[in-house]
């Protein structure tokens, strides 16, 4: 999907009912195995499949994180416009509001392109996808290695495994530890950095 740039518009959220937040580990190629029982349990209808799919379209990719994860916004147009909380943009909003304009009082609706205002350093990064590269990353590891040795090993490897699925294309990649630090996976991400408020 190439898109010519991204649009925020901001809704204000109100919720009649209070949110409990259920916490745990939520990783998306897991999903099936860690938390689908407990979601259908609560009344979720979709599968796992429709939350998150290599193959087929899915909720992961039109659920894109603002600032590399301070909040989320989602993707509803081909044009890329995205709605996203007052609150996650609140910042960009206070610049362009002036003494003539007092968008955080009145609101903003760009009526065009031109109308748009530009939001330098804003991003919005969406899931491409996550590998466990745990043996690759620990190949090197062994018993005699000094916890130092190790690190300095892990971090090479790490490097070397973003490096070869980051060049030559626009993603953006980590090497993470999970559970514990006993497994090592990989998390391609595609940002976009020219996002304007509509």
């Amino acid at each position: 999907m190439i898109l010519r740039h991204l649009h925020i518009i901001l809704i204000l959220g109100t919720f009649l009912r209070p949110v409990h937040a259920n916490e745990g580990m939520w990783l998306l190629p897991l999903i099936q195995d860690l938390n689908m029982d407990l979601m259908v349990d609560m009344g979720l209808e979709l599968s796992a499949e429709d939350i998150y799919s290599i193959n087929h379209a899915s909720l992961n990719d039109i659920i894109g994180a603002l600032d590399y994860g301070s909040c989320t916004a989602e993707l509803i147009s081909h044009q890329g416009l995205i709605l996203t909380n007052h609150h996650c943009v609140e910042d960009e909003i206070q610049n362009h509001t002036t003494a003539q304009h007092d968008y955080l009082r009145d609101g903003f609706w760009a009526k065009t392109y031109e109308d748009e205002l530009p939001n330098p350093g804003k991003t919005i990064s969406f899931f491409v996808r996550m590998e466990n590269v745990t043996e690759r990353v620990t190949g090197l590891v062994h018993d005699e290695m000094t916890e130092q040795e190790r690190d300095e090993s892990i971090e090479k490897i790490a490097r070397e495994v973003i490096h070869e699925n980051t060049e030559g294309n626009h993603y953006e990649g980590r090497v993470v530890p999970l559970f514990g630090g006993n497994d090592y996976y990989l998390i391609l991400m595609e940002t976009f950095r020219d996002i304007r408020l509509v």
